[in-house]
């Protein structure tokens, strides 16, 4: 609709008040004219709310559409003579005039020339209604109107031409004013939407656009994965800051590169560790098993590998903080189990608990598993040591005593 009102049918509505008001005649909205101009005007709204986004060049194209389907259809109709009519003759050059200022201003990173431009196309629109003016005038006044040099001796002629000039340039400068400001909207929402990316994670985010009722606190069934870096304090010692954050960030985009494969609630980073929140259990699974696979020639060659821990359980998921600070993250024992779970996995291991193994066990291959000790436990954890390679199904092993 904006494009369609800001745009595409201006000449269209000045030609049917023309035409109206000139032909006085009350049937002129039951003939096929205003119909066809306005039906020109949609479909050339319609085409560059579609594409002109895609190529300034389709600004210059889109602004032809509707004066080339009215003067098609037109001329089948009338034949030659609708060209008769100096209205008719001058919607193309205005669609013409109207779509090369709008690619010229998409093809310009100049400010200045940019702005320029606007209110030339804005100067460009009222010119289409001093032009209906002046037809009008020539209808009405003929003996005043026979050449242009007569039409301007009068005064209000004068006073129309000079207040559309004006007001052409008038709203041109507030449109290159709103166009400036609303450049700085676009990034500043564009560095806002990256930030809460970065806070919530991309499908999170998303999601509570349309439903915030999900950024409450609930309890709701999640699986939750920890990633750490076996051995990486020590050796971040012997190497200097820009060498650890250069190692960091490889390690961060390979697990970035599979979580956005996976149905991930979200994930989050401290130093060397990753945590991971996931809706299914089988997804978690998959996604730690491709996530081994991604780091571990990584990290190989510096002698470090990662431990990967993985649990299922009811969390409390939500924002979490006070009244002026808040994030958004899971609380609850299966939280505090997962990390001791992968406290206990080994360089390149992937340790699963009993609860996530009753989850996937129709696709793991396995009957052994082991009782682990952890801390703050009264009972032992049965876990189970997986391996997985890209083309093959995961098969569970027992976890090494």
């Amino acid at each position: 609709m904006l494009e369609l009102f800001g745009n595409s049918i201006h000449f269209a509505l000045a030609n049917i008040l023309l035409e109206s008001l000139i032909d006085y005649q009350s049937d002129y909205f039951l003939s096929f004219d205003p119909y066809i101009l306005l039906l020109s005007s949609l479909i050339q709204g319609y085409f560059l709310t579609i594409y002109s986004t895609k190529s300034p060049f389709y600004r210059f194209i889109g602004n032809l559409i509707a004066p080339s389907l009215y003067i098609t259809i037109e001329l089948s109709i009338e034949g030659v003579n609708f060209w008769n009519d100096l209205n008719h003759r001058f919607y193309p050059l205005f669609g013409a005039l109207i779509g090369l200022t709008q690619l010229l201003q998409g093809v310009t990173n100049r400010k200045l020339i940019k702005d320029f431009l606007i209110i030339i196309e804005n100067i460009i629109r009222t010119g289409i209604i001093f032009l209906m003016y002046y037809i009008f005038e020539t209808h009405a006044n003929p003996n005043q109107t026979k050449n242009l040099t007569m039409f301007f001796s009068d005064t209000s002629h004068q006073f129309i031409g000079l207040s559309l000039l004006f007001f052409g340039v008038a709203i041109g400068l507030a449109n290159a004013t709103s166009q400036h400001y609303l450049g700085l909207l676009r990034d500043t929402t564009a560095k806002l939407k990256t930030f809460s990316e970065w806070l919530l994670g991309r499908e999170l985010l998303n999601t509570s656009l349309t439903q915030p009722e999900l950024l409450h606190q609930q309890r709701q069934q999640r699986t939750i994965m920890f990633i750490d870096i076996r051995g990486f304090t020590q050796w971040s010692e012997a190497h200097s800051p820009e060498e650890t954050v250069t190692l960091l960030s490889q390690y961060y985009c390979a697990v970035e590169d599979v979580l956005d494969r996976y149905q991930v609630v979200k994930w989050k980073i401290s130093a060397d560790e990753v945590m991971a929140i996931f809706t299914q259990p089988l997804e978690a699974v998959r996604a730690a098993a491709e996530i081994q696979q991604q780091i571990t020639p990584l990290l190989a060659p510096e002698q470090l590998g990662a431990g990967i821990g993985l649990h299922c359980g009811q969390v409390v998921e939500g924002l979490l903080g006070s009244d002026t600070i808040k994030f958004y993250d899971v609380i609850g024992d299966t939280v505090n189990t997962t990390k001791r779970i992968e406290s206990a996995a080994g360089k390149g291991e992937i340790l699963i608990s009993e609860p996530l193994y009753q989850h996937v066990k129709t696709i793991f291959a396995s009957d052994r598993s082991r009782q682990l000790h952890v801390k703050g436990k009264a009972h032992p954890l049965t876990v189970y040591s997986l391996t997985e390679t890209a083309s093959q199904p995961v098969v569970a092993v027992p976890a090494s005593a």
